[in-house]
């Protein structure tokens, strides 16, 4: 049950991943025998007796996915229970998709890929994909998952110009050309592209992943090709929502606000918005199980209650969530500490992966044309990146136990160099206010250096106001750039509206994290240093541009960001050595540019768990991608002591 690479020799978490580093816990998830017997879940037992449900080695995969537990990391555990666990939003329902972490191929706890969904999956020369679906795998209501299911995402969703007017995801394509997709039998799909295509693994094991199947069975009836009463429907009544929409409303497997929709989760949300408490109830049909037969997950129900996200940690202090990691900060540490005896849980640090835990995005595509100007101008973002006080925000926010950095890669990383780290990145006023002299920003009579155009240089900075950390960060900002004659004003908004704005363009200045994946090696693709997105942050319409193959955005203008979309470009068929020289010279780049400001990395994470639940790490990994939080750890594996089972 492993992948495997045929196109060269080095290990399969370099070359299939590029991930360089695993997490210091050992690999406590791994295939075993088959167990002899399965063991029928208390929960399910009166729908089975009822005939309403098939019994358990029915309702399996003929080769289900057998989870080991090695006894130090994780023991087998008993089913039931339900697992509370606290959200700032509705939208926030979808994490049972990023928890939940089942995925066709996807990361385990030491950061190897491998297969999950599918039985095996073989590759040849980064081109030819062949996935081997488990015969007898089910969708949460029962039906078969096969190759039909990959069929109609290709040819009825991904390819139908009324549901995908931009074509096929950008990761299905390379240099413009999708890939020819095969079905040899009902449990086989093979992707072949012409040229190597190292994003579609990663793609697939992301938190957020890139799904190329759809549960076709349910989908059909919303489809113009297979039921003609839609487009009968929509020519009866023209006002009415068009058959497209509908399409797109009822496909959301991420965001997984739609309870009529199969899943291939371990939970299935019951509950349809708007509702201030979600419940998701076991899939009888997934298709993990332990070393005893019991069928994952082992706890029944999720319970996520909506919560102002301010007060999460004080719900969290008094014992009202499970398992709570989200809308917690560092700086709740010492109060999630103290309470720990009178809630009954205990309080993790967990360690992140991110380049940068806070960085400021100057917004390179702002619509006003001198403030735009201002923030292309090299040293103008070198000096506000040297205005910044790193170690006081390192010793006031995190007892000095963070990394002050420029947002790059961590350490661990085998790309890591020094200089990444603290390019510019020094506190040194004096030198910040020669740049800012030299480029002209001269102070008026209140201290506050002013625009080409007479106007006070003051920086909005708009953040989705969900952290009280970030408020803090930006607070001592404030105070040393306020010392170089730059005025900072915060603009808390909410997380949609702060990134339509800058998207348009109104935006100059939002906070978010740094690099997502702060622990590459060679072989992890390097798009996150390129305008790949329009969700980037400081380029948000060339990132547009690269997304929409030129209809829409702006296409590059600097010519170090040209260089970064060419090397980008060349990395994704270039050999190992030049690999490596091209993400040397990807974060030379951002160092020197100073794109995204960052300003500390390695931020612990607290992890707030009851005492009653089992087989959560003491001692893990926290990041978005790769890790999907707490996907990794294989939360359908927690389970609770008999006094929370009932």
């Amino acid at each position: 049950m492993t992948i495997r690479c045929l196109s060269s020799s080095f290990p399969v978490v370099l070359r299939c991943l590029g991930l360089a580093v695993a997490v210091s816990a050992p690999l406590a998830f791994a295939q075993v025998s088959m167990p002899a017997s399965f063991i029928e879940t208390p929960m399910l037992r009166d729908e089975v007796n009822a005939k309403r449900l098939p019994p358990v080695r029915q309702r399996l995969p003929e080769t289900p996915l057998v989870v080991a537990m090695d006894g130090k990391n994780a023991e087998t555990g008993q089913h039931g229970g339900t697992l509370n666990m606290l959200i700032g939003r509705a939208r926030d329902v979808r994490m049972l998709v990023v928890y939940g972490y089942a995925r066709l191929i996807g990361y385990d706890r030491n950061l190897t890929m491998m297969p999950d969904i599918l039985e095996s999956i073989d590759v040849k020369e980064d081109r030819i994909f062949t996935m081997k679906l488990r015969k007898g795998h089910r969708w949460s209501d029962g039906q078969p998952f096969t190759a039909d299911d990959f069929r109609y995402f290709w040819e009825d969703v991904a390819s139908d110009k009324d549901l995908n007017p931009a074509g096929p995801p950008a990761e299905l394509l390379v240099d413009g050309a999708g890939p020819r997709i095969e079905y040899p039998d009902k449990w086989t799909v093979r992707y072949t592209w012409a040229k190597p295509n190292p994003d579609f693994l990663p793609r697939m094991a992301a938190p957020s992943p890139l799904f190329i199947f759809r549960p076709a069975h349910y989908l059909k009836q919303f489809h113009k090709k297979y039921n003609p009463k839609v487009l009968e429907a929509e020519k009866s009544d023209p006002g009415k929502r068009g058959w497209a929409a509908t399409h797109n409303r009822e496909d959301n497997m991420y965001q997984f606000d739609n309870p009529r929709l199969p899943t291939l989760q371990p939970w299935i949300n019951t509950t349809k918005p708007p509702a201030d408490r979600f419940i998701a109830v076991r899939n009888p049909f997934f298709h993990r199980v332990d070393s005893n037969g019991r069928q994952l997950p082992y706890i029944d129900r999720v319970a996520m209650p909506i919560a102002d996200g301010k007060l999460i940690p004080a719900k969290a202090g008094a014992g009202e969530s499970d398992l709570q990691a989200r809308d917690i900060q560092f700086n709740n540490y010492t109060f999630l500490k103290k309470g720990e005896k009178a809630g009954n849980y205990r309080t993790l640090l967990w360690r992140t992966g991110q380049g940068s835990h806070f960085s400021l995005f100057p917004n390179l595509n702002v619509n006003d044309p001198v403030w735009r100007a201002l923030f292309r101008d090299v040293r103008f973002r070198r000096a506000l990146s040297m205005s910044i006080d790193r170690a006081q925000v390192n010793q006031v926010l995190y007892f000095g136990l963070a990394a002050e950095s420029n947002n790059t890669v961590v350490p661990e990383s085998p790309l890591f160099k020094k200089q990444y780290q603290t390019q510019w990145a020094q506190f040194d006023r004096k030198a910040a206010d020669r740049l800012f002299d030299e480029i002209g920003l001269k102070r008026g009579p209140d201290g506050v250096r002013r625009l080409s155009d007479g106007r006070p240089i003051e920086i909005i900075v708009e953040t989705a106001g969900e952290s009280t950390e970030q408020t803090d960060i930006l607070e001592l900002i404030r105070d040393t750039w306020r010392e170089s004659g730059i005025k900072l004003f915060s603009k808390p908004s909410q997380r949609d509206l702060l990134r339509n704005r800058v998207f348009s363009g109104e935006a100059m200045m939002s906070v978010w994290g740094g690099m997502e994946n702060g622990l590459p090696g060679i072989d992890t693709s390097p798009d996150e240093l390129a305008p790949t997105s329009q969700v980037q942050l400081h380029w948000p319409k060339f990132g547009q541009h690269y997304e929409t193959a030129g209809k829409s955005g702006d296409a590059p203008d600097i010519p170090e960001v040209i260089e970064l979309m060419k090397l980008n470009e060349a990395w994704r068929t270039a050999a190992r050595d030049a690999r490596e020289k091209i993400w040397h010279r990807m974060l030379a780049i951002h160092a020197e540019q100073q794109y995204s400001i960052g300003v500390v990395n390695n931020v612990m994470q607290p992890v707030v768990v009851s005492n009653t639940l089992k087989n959560v790490p003491e001692k893990g990994l926290y990041n978005w991608d790769p890790g999907a939080f707490f996907g990794i750890y294989r939360p359908d594996t927690f389970w609770f002591a008999e006094a929370r089972r009932n």
